[in-house]
């Protein structure tokens, strides 16, 4: 494949694999500098002394080893666990009073405010590693920032896995970002200390909160706002769930996120703006300069976000190349940003949708987007100029499409449409609202500028809205697993290999691997037709069963609002075709286990046979009598039931040696 004739490809393939095997295995930080030091040091002696034949398959096996091994390295660099410092390690505490410093404020919830913070110290011990703050509100208007640094008593708790199958799962999410505990705490609770110390970012959060605190002062409507937050302050805590939805449906929500879009359009107005520079002495050299200076001072008015990070990171390489005159040398660039840069900085980013997602799009672009030209070169220069967005918009789509399906499980066919009226204007858009931001932080933004600039994004946030509600256009539920995103990968780079230089062995190549997706999909399709699952589910103040027979799903619940989530979910991933509701009994038989429903009532009957008891509704029985008579092999307790009772049936059951499951703590209870 053409790609991998790039060597930088190919060690940025390699330091992925060596960060994937450091991910999921336990290597230790001395471990993987032992081994990367035998591997450059037998890297060194085949290059410089071997001169026999030999000379290049060591070199070649040293290289490659070598690589993998710097993946491992930073890989375990980059494990908080890893170091003897993590608070993880201090002695466990009932209640400890952290010291903490808050490095990411989060979208808030209808309950707390959210924040990541790095700790400081426990009991005035040192100490690293982040978590996960929870601060209820309350009728104060009161927030953190970066860089706050506050001191609180609080019981530190594991954040909790998904209750309920092919859920999101959030601690898995946060563990990806070096997080693993939380605690919940209310601002009675707090105490702001004084003497904090700066950083970049919340020099950055200071500049940009007060950017904002001006603009709301504009006349600027309430959604209006919020997208501009978005667009160029990488702030999207504000948009409502309606706007967001319309982005994601008309296929538009990457302009919402500041990214290598916005950055390339950006780097675009400033080669444009700075052209002028090429014909002082120097010119170039200055130009260069100033065009990386004005990128990162842009990316830190973002935020420094992981996105705006890599696109600046990446548009830094690429502007580097125009000084050099070498722009088409893309692929070198984008594997060196990405890999030697990046990755090599922080392999969690590896994990991050909005990371993969940027860079499949821009590959995409570079690979498949001249070969679309190469179909159709139109004499009209209006018509080109269209049918080159709709290409770059095509090529970008299909880069991402099947990480986009995985993630999402949906796919917004009107796309081309969104971005066709949009982007064109996004260099306009972007570029008026950085003036507009110039102005008023220095407090001389006219509102007829401000009002002008308010008509430019509703009318955008218009046509988003209008190609959303083209309902029947948007195909979503599709159900789409990991081995599907790899092989589809496959296929669709067989295709434009294909498409490339068409031989018969490449015809052979992409017919075969179509081919094995449809015995995939069978087989898969086979599986699930056969199979048969119950599922005792978590939902609070509420008792739900799932029995799944094939194809059809029995729906068995306490009250008839149900989490419509959990159950969209569960319908996309075993591909439900029909669903049938019904009240919750009080025995069910599953293939010869017996289920036993204890509800508010407490009234239940000693029963012949061994079974499973569920409790629900916070029944009112004498828990010890109760185990006496029935003889469970197994106590259920779902979302339903009251806290204070669960903790008191979970403690005698431990006392009698009885399996206890709460759903809540483990999770949805699957009857085998």
């Amino acid at each position: 494949m053409q790609l991998l004739k790039f060597a930088s490809i190919k060690l940025t393939l390699l330091l992925v694999v060596g960060i994937l095997i450091g991910t999921y295995t336990k290597v230790t930080i001395n471990s993987c500098f032992i081994f990367t030091g035998i591997f450059l040091l037998g890297l060194g002696v085949s290059f410089f002394t071997i001169k026999t034949e030999i000379k290049s398959f060591l070199f070649n096996f040293f290289m490659v080893s070598t690589t993998i091994s710097l993946g491992l390295l930073t890989s375990a660099l980059n494990t908080p666990l890893n170091y003897n410092s993590h608070y993880s390690y201090a002695k466990k505490n009932s209640t400890g009073i952290y010291t903490l410093k808050i490095t990411e404020v989060l979208k808030p919830n209808t309950y707390s405010q959210k924040y990541i913070a790095k700790v400081k110290a426990i009991n005035n011990t040192n100490y690293s590693g982040k978590i996960l703050v929870y601060i209820s509100k309350d009728s104060t208007d009161f927030t953190l920032s970066i860089d706050d640094e506050i001191r609180t008593a609080a019981l530190l708790n594991k954040i909790q896995p998904s209750v309920n199958p092919y859920q999101f799962n959030y601690k898995k999410y946060m563990h990806y970002l070096g997080v693993y505990d939380q605690i919940n705490i209310s601002t009675k609770e707090i105490i702001i200390l004084k003497n904090r110390s700066t950083t970049l970012y919340g020099f950055s959060s200071r500049i940009r909160n007060l950017i904002i605190k001006k603009l709301k002062k504009a006349p600027f409507g309430k959604n209006e706002f919020a997208v501009i937050e978005a667009l160029l302050l990488g702030q999207r805590q504000d948009i409502s769930k309606t706007t967001y939805d319309n982005y994601k449906k008309a296929g538009a929500v990457h302009i919402l996120a500041v990214s290598g879009l916005h950055i390339g359009i950006l780097l675009l107005i400033l080669e444009f703006l700075l052209q002028f520079l090429t014909y002082l002495p120097y010119g170039r050299k200055i130009k260069l300069g100033v065009l990386v200076i004005l990128l990162w001072a842009f990316a830190l008015l973002s935020g420094f976000s992981a996105s705006v990070i890599r696109a600046t990171t990446m548009f830094t390489f690429i502007a580097y190349a125009l000084y050099l005159n070498r722009p088409s040398n893309t692929f070198n660039i984008l594997a060196l940003s990405m890999g030697f840069i990046l990755l090599f900085i922080n392999p969690n980013l590896l994990y991050q949708v909005g990371f993969q997602m940027s860079y499949a799009a821009v590959f995409a672009i570079a690979w498949i987007f001249p070969k679309l030209q190469r179909f159709w070169f139109p004499k009209n220069i209006i018509v080109n100029k269209i049918w080159q967005l709709l290409a770059v918009s095509i090529a970008a789509q299909v880069g991402v499409l099947p990480i986009s399906l995985f993630y999402f499980h949906q796919f917004p066919s009107l796309f081309f449409i969104s971005n066709l009226l949009i982007i064109p204007f996004l260099g306009v858009i972007l570029g008026l609202g950085i003036f507009v931001i110039v102005l008023v932080f220095f407090n001389c933004l006219p509102n007829s500028i401000a009002l002008f600039y308010n008509t430019i994004i509703y009318c955008m946030n218009y046509i988003v809205g209008w190609v959303a509600k083209q309902e029947v256009f948007i195909f979503s539920n599709i159900p789409f697993n990991q081995l599907q995103l790899f092989l589809s990968y496959g296929i669709l780079i067989l295709f434009v290999t294909m498409l490339s230089k068409t031989t018969f062995k490449k015809v052979c190549y992409f017919l075969v691997s179509i081919v094995f997706w449809q015995v995939f999909y069978l087989y898969q399709n086979n599986i699930l037709q056969r199979e048969e699952n119950t599922w005792i589910l978590h939902e609070s103040r509420n008792s739900v069963i799932y029995h799944q027979n094939g194809k059809k799903l029995h729906v068995i619940s306490s009250k008839k609002e149900l989490n419509t989530a959990t159950l969209t979910n569960y319908k996309m991933e075993k591909r439900i075709d029909t669903v049938l509701h019904s009240t919750l009994l009080n025995s069910y038989v599953y293939n010869s286990l017996n289920l036993k429903i204890i509800d508010s009532t407490g009234i239940y009957l000693p029963s012949k046979k061994s079974a499973i008891y569920l409790l629900t509704n916070s029944p009112k029985i004498n828990i010890d009598r109760f185990l006496d008579t029935t003889q469970p092999t197994k106590i259920i307790a779902d979302g339903s039931n009251y806290k204070s009772y669960i903790y008191r049936w979970k403690a005698t059951c431990d006392k009698r040696k009885i399996p206890f499951h709460y759903t809540g703590e483990k999770g949805a209870y699957c009857l085998k």
